[in-house]
């Protein structure tokens, strides 16, 4: 068979079982599996219990060998041949909010073209294409002599427990993708380091001193407002600062008299994760560069706020202020994000998220910030980087993957870095791999979720190809 004939076969299969395929995505997204309280037997409590228990009816109406790891997670093989090729997909999803409108979270509607609700593109929806993609290759009768393995979680969402459980009793295949991320095949996922900067001093009466400053909720998230309270000037006292300052960082600044000389004001940027800060506007250094330009008195807090005004200096995404401005040509540039900060009248706490390109190492990364912080009068934990994950473009495995992707989508195959992490992270030989189009938003972790179900069934015949190209 020529692989355009295989290709053919696999579409005309796929359309003959585009209403099963959409029908085990919905029993899955049906079902509400957000992490909960832990129960005997049930270690991420009743929701993601029940998803995994219907993962193992779909995987044995398929007729494949199912096997549950005490609902951490589960697996369907797809012959008994030697392992070759694990999927890691997971069944887990973020909680929902009440403000959808094409339908409920977990009740899956098709609506033009596309299957919405909660888990339908993140990752139930890709889940079930590599189980049908298993599916197709064991009907059309395609010649393998390796297996492939689904391992389906259920604890991705909230720090992949999971994960660590089963390799704790189940040795890695010697390749694995997850279908959890973008096209084409994500091979780097950059190291990381955060940040943990401190300083303290005793209370001082002097004005004009800020008094209080307060911004952001988590280390990996670039904060969309900042606040802060200062003692000594008004809000006409601030106009002209912001005036001056609003047209430069693109923040928008609303000052608010609170009496006895007291005037909070409130920065407004635009929030997004650590790993792309380039695309947000972030809120704490846009405050902080107002601050820098108002005439504060000389005061330990003031010092310490200029000091990290100049240390993190809106817009410098790169780290390049305080000497760790890295860049390689496979993995991009190392990004910083300084996502919280508080203080008051003695304290200053902050924290930045680093992501950090391959040629990062302790030796050029956390001691050139601490080194700066520290002769500015700030202190930094000189913490250990987190390890980078990288398979080469150049292997046979990533070869194959690509080739796949680019005989379906007609689109050129390439391999790509990213700043975040994904299931695959602490695999030797894994990567991401599909099934979402950067063109395209999914809504993914947002209201209305959905997956495209032309994609859906394109990643079909992907991993087909791919299972049978690996495991033959």
């Amino acid at each position: 068979m020529t692989r355009e004939e295989l290709k053919q076969k696999l579409g005309s299969y796929f359309k003959e079982h585009a209403g099963d395929v959409i029908r085990d995505v919905s029993r899955l997204v049906a079902i509400k599996s957000d992490k909960e309280e832990a129960k005997p037997g049930k270690p991420y409590g009743e929701g993601p219990a029940a998803a995994v228990a219907e993962a193992l009816r779909i995987i044995e109406e398929h007729g494949f060998r199912a096997k549950n790891y005490e609902n951490y997670v589960c697996t369907a093989d797809l012959n008994d041949g030697p392992a070759n090729l694990d999927i890691l997909a997971h069944l887990d999803v973020v909680p929902v909010s009440d403000s959808w409108t094409v339908t409920k979270p977990f009740e899956p509607l098709v609506v033009d073209g596309r299957l919405y609700g909660r888990g339908s593109c993140d990752d139930k929806g890709p889940a079930m294409a590599a189980l049908w993609a298993m599916t197709a290759v064991r009907d059309l009768g395609l010649p393998l002599t390796k297996n492939c393995r689904l391992i389906l979680g259920s604890d991705e969402e909230c720090g992949s427990s999971d994960i660590e459980y089963y390799y704790k009793q189940e040795k890695e295949a010697p390749m694995t993708f997850s279908p959890d991320a973008d096209w084409p095949v994500i091979n780097i996922e950059k190291g990381g380091l955060v940040g943990d900067i401190s300083a303290s001093w005793e209370e001082t009466r002097r004005t004009p001193r800020v008094t209080e400053f307060k911004c952001g909720a988590k280390i990996n998230v670039v904060p969309g407002t900042a606040a802060c309270v200062i003692l000594g000037l008004s809000p006409y006292d601030l106009t002209s600062y912001i005036n001056a300052i609003a047209p430069v960082t693109g923040c928008r600044y609303d000052a608010e008299d609170l009496g006895n000389c007291y005037t909070k004001v409130v920065c407004t940027g635009r929030s997004c994760h650590a790993s792309t800060p380039e695309i947000g506007n972030n809120a704490l250094t846009g405050l902080l560069e107002l601050i820098d330009m108002l005439p504060l008195a000389d005061v330990p807090s003031s010092d310490a706020l200029f000091a990290m005004a100049h240390a993190f200096p809106h817009g410098d995404n790169c780290g390049e202020a305080i000497g760790i401005a890295l860049s390689d040509e496979i993995s991009g540039k190392t990004t910083v994000a300084l996502s919280m900060l508080e203080l008051d009248e003695t304290h200053l706490q902050a924290y930045f998220d680093s992501r950090c390109c391959l040629s990062a190492t302790f030796e050029n990364t956390t001691v050139p910030a601490a080194d700066y912080l520290a002769r500015h009068g700030l202190t930094m934990k000189r913490n250990p980087l987190r390890a980078p994950h990288h398979v080469s473009g150049e292997s046979d495995f990533v070869k194959t993957l690509l080739a796949a992707y680019t005989d379906v989508t007609g689109r050129p195959g390439f391999c790509k870095a990213i700043g975040g992490g994904t299931y695959v992270h602490h695999l030797e030989n894994g990567v991401a791999f599909g099934c979402d189009y950067e063109d395209v938003d999914t809504h993914m972790h947002g209201d209305d979720e959905f997956i495209v179900l032309e994609n859906l069934f394109d990643a079909c015949v992907i991993y087909a190809l791919a299972i049978a190209d690996l495991c033959a």
